[in-house]
C-alpha cells in the first residue's frame, strides 16, 4: 500500500489546530443548478472561508505546526495568489514574520492584501526559475521556513479538513468534484474520503487549457505542465512529487472543460446563488454540469467544491 504524505489521522489532526481560526464553511444549494446536473448539488463555499479561499486552512496548519523555534524565524513563500494571503494571514495569527515573494506582474489589489496582513513582500521576476530563486535566498538570509503552496504534508492535511466537514454536512453523499491546480486540495480531500467512506467517488475538475493531471492518469505517469493557457488563473500549477501518487491512485477520474463553461458556471452561480466565485473556483462546477458527467449513471448527490471566491470585480469575464 502507498504511503501518502498525508493521512486521515494527520488530517484529523489538521482539523483540531486550524479549529480556533477557520470557518466551517457554509453548504449552499440550487434548484436551477439541480435541474442543469440532473442531479443534486451541494457547494461547499470555501469562497467565504477567510482569505476567500481554501487555501487558509493548509497554511494555517502548516504555520500552526512548526516549532517554536522554527517560528521565531518565520515563513517565507513564492505565490501571486491565494496562498501569499493566506500564509500572510496564518503567520499574522501566530505572531511571527511573513515574507511573500511575489512577481512583478501581480496584481496591486492582491500586493496591498499581503501587505494588509503583515506580511513582507518580496518582487521577483514573472518566472517560476525566479520566484523559487528568490524565495531560496530569503530563506537562506532569514532562516525562516519554506511553505510551498501545495506539496507539502502539512497543507495537504489542511486541505482535507474540507472533506471531514462535507461527510457531517451531507449524508448519503456519492461523489465530491473538487479543482486540481498543483493537487493539494484534491489530495486531501481524496485521502480522507477514501479511508472513511470508500464508496463515494472522487473526481477532479481542471481546464481543458491546462490539464496535466488529466493527461497524466491517462499516461499513468508524471506528465509535466507545459504552457497552460486558461482563464482558471489558480490552476496553472504542475502536480507535485507529494499530491501526485494521491491522485494517480486515489482520484477516480478528472473531467477537463473548457473556459467558456468555467465563464458559464461562475455568471450561473452570480445569478442563480449570489456568490462571487473565481474562475478557478468556479471549474468544479463547469465539470459537474458538463455533458460528460451528467452522462454518469449512479451519482445522485454530489457535492461540489468552490475553492475560492478572489475575483478582480473590474474585470468579470462576464456582463
Amino acid at each position: 500500500m502507498t504511503e501518502y504524505a498525508a493521512t486521515l489521522e494527520s488530517i484529523r489532526a489538521a482539523r483540531e489546530t486550524i479549529a480556533p481560526h477557520a470557518h466551517r464553511t457554509p453548504i449552499f444549494t440550487s434548484s436551477a443548478l439541480d435541474r442543469l446536473a440532473s442531479r443534486k448539488l451541494f457547494f461547499k463555499c470555501e469562497n467565504l472561508q477567510r482569505v476567500g479561499a481554501f487555501k487558509f486552512r493548509g497554511a494555517l496548519n502548516a504555520v500552526m505546526r512548526l516549532s517554536e523555534d522554527q517560528a521565531r524565524r518565520g515563513v517565507v513563500t513564492h505565490s501571486s495568489g491565494n496562498h501569499a494571503q493566506a500564509l500572510a494571514l496564518a503567520a499574522k495569527l501566530r505572531g511571527i514574520p511573513a515574507h511573500v515573494v511575489m512577481p512583478t506582474n501581480a496584481t496591486r489589489v492582491k500586493i496591498d492584501a499581503v501587505i494588509g496582513y503583515g506580511a513582507r513582500v518580496v518582487p521577483c521576476e514573472p518566472t517560476l526559475a525566479d520566484r523559487e530563486r528568490v524565495a531560496q535566498q530569503v530563506a537562506e538570509e532569514t532562516g525562516a521556513a519554506m511553505i510551498p503552496p501545495y506539496d507539502h504534508p502539512d497543507v495537504i492535511s489542511g486541505q482535507g479538513t474540507i472533506a471531514l466537514e462535507l461527510l457531517e454536512q451531507i449524508p448519503e453523499l456519492d461523489a465530491v468534484v473538487a479543482p486540481i491546480g498543483g493537487g493539494g486540495l484534491i489530495s486531501g480531500i481524496a485521502i480522507a474520503i477514501k479511508a472513511l467512506t470508500p464508496g463515494i467517488s472522487v473526481f477532479g475538475a481542471e481546464p481543458e487549457g491546462a490539464d496535466d493531471a488529466a493527461r497524466s492518469k491517462a499516461a499513468r505517469e508524471l506528465v509535466p505542465q507545459l504552457k497552460p493557457n486558461t482563464i482558471a488563473d489558480g490552476l496553472l500549477a504542475g502536480l507535485g512529487r507529494h499530491t501526485w501518487p494521491v491522485i494517480r491512485d486515489e482520484v477516480d477520474r478528472v473531467i477537463t472543460v473548457p473556459d467558456d463553461a468555467i465563464v458559464a458556471a461562475m455568471r450561473l452561480m452570480f445569478e442563480r446563488m449570489k456568490l462571487v466565485v473565481e474562475p478557478s473556483g468556479a471549474v468544479s462546477a463547469a465539470a459537474a454540469l458538463s455533458d460528460v458527467f451528467r452522462a454518469m449513471p449512479g451519482l445522485g448527490r454530489v457535492a461540489v467544491v468552490v475553492s475560492g471566491g478572489n475575483v478582480d470585480l473590474g474585470k468579470l469575464p462576464f456582463r
